[in-house]
C-alpha cells in the first residue's frame, strides 16, 4: 500500500485517506471481505471507510497492541508521534500496571479500567491526550479484525472521545477526517522524518523552517511525494 502511494507519485495525504488497499484471499478474509480469491495480492477498493488509509491497516493495529489485548495507550501514542509529530512525554517511574479483571467479579471494559488509571492527575496529563485517540481505534482487535463488542463485557464498544482541541469523535472515521482536515501537521511530520533519513541525522528545531517551507511549496502540487523529495534534495541542508 505504501509502495503504491510513493512509486505512483500520489498525494502523500492518501496514506491517511486512500479508499483502496492490497489484499489476497487470506488477508481479505481477515478484513471481512469475501470477494477476493487466490494468493496473489491485488488492489481492492474498500467499501468500509474504517479501513481507509494507514489507520485501517491490520499491521498498524497489531504493532500498537499487546499480545493478549489492544492498547489505546500505545495506539494513541502512535498517532501522536508518527502522524502528528507530537510524541508524549516518557511515563514517570513506578507507574502501576493496568488492573486486570478478576475471576468472580463483574468484568469491566478496557475503557473503564483506563478511566480508573487516569484518576491520578500525574497520569491524566498524558493519558488525557493519548487515550481518546487510541479509543477511536478500539473497534479493531489486537490483530486488526473489526469487532463491535467488548471481549470482556460483551457490551457494544464505545469508541468515542474528544481530541485535544475539543473536537468530538465517535470512531476511526472521525479521527481520520480530523487528521486529514488539517493536513499540514501530518505532512510536516512526514517531511521531518524524510529529512532525517536524507540527512543521516536527527532533524532539530533549526530545520523546522525548512520543513514548513517544503510543505507549503508542495501544496500547489497536491502534496505529491516527488514534490517533497525534490524540496529536500534541493535544500541547502541536503546539498
Amino acid at each position: 500500500f505504501i509502495d503504491s502511494v510513493l512509486r505512483s507519485d500520489r498525494s502523500v495525504l492518501e496514506l491517511l485517506t486512500a479508499n483502496y488497499t492490497f489484499l489476497n484471499e487470506r488477508l481479505a478474509m481477515h478484513y471481512g471481505i469475501e470477494n477476493v480469491k487466490g494468493a496473489r495480492f491485488r488492489e481492492v477498493k474498500l467499501e468500509d471507510d474504517s479501513r481507509y488509509g494507514l489507520l485501517g491497516k491490520g499491521a498498524i493495529q497489531m504493532l500498537t497492541s499487546y499480545p493478549n489485548r489492544t492498547s489505546p495507550v500505545l495506539r494513541g501514542a502512535y498517532v501522536l508521534e508518527h502522524l502528528l509529530g507530537a510524541p508524549p512525554a516518557a511515563p514517570p517511574p513506578l507507574v502501576p500496571t493496568l488492573a486486570e479483571n478478576k475471576r468472580g467479579e463483574a468484568p469491566r471494559s478496557l475503557r473503564e479500567r483506563l478511566e480508573q488509571h487516569r484518576e491520578n492527575p500525574t497520569c491524566f496529563s498524558c493519558h488525557g491526550v493519548m487515550d481518546p485517540l487510541g479509543f477511536a481505534l478500539e473497534n479493531f482487535s489486537a490483530v486488526g479484525q473489526f469487532r463491535g463488542r467488548d471481549p470482556d463485557t460483551q457490551a457494544p464498544i464505545d469508541a468515542s472521545g474528544e481530541l485535544p482541541d475539543g473536537t468530538p469523535i465517535a470512531n476511526v472515521g472521525d479521527l481520520r477526517r480530523a487528521l486529514s482536515s488539517r493536513p499540514e501537521q501530518f505532512l510536516e511530520t512526514f517531511t521531518e522524518n524524510l529529512l532525517t533519513y536524507a540527512l543521516g541525522r536527527t532533524a532539530g528545531y533549526r530545520d523546522m523552517p525548512l520543513v514548513r517551507s517544503i510543505v507549503r511549496e508542495a501544496k500547489s502540487d497536491d502534496y505529491r511525494f516527488e514534490s517533497l523529495v525534490l524540496g529536500i534534495v534541493e535544500s541547502d541542508a541536503f546539498r
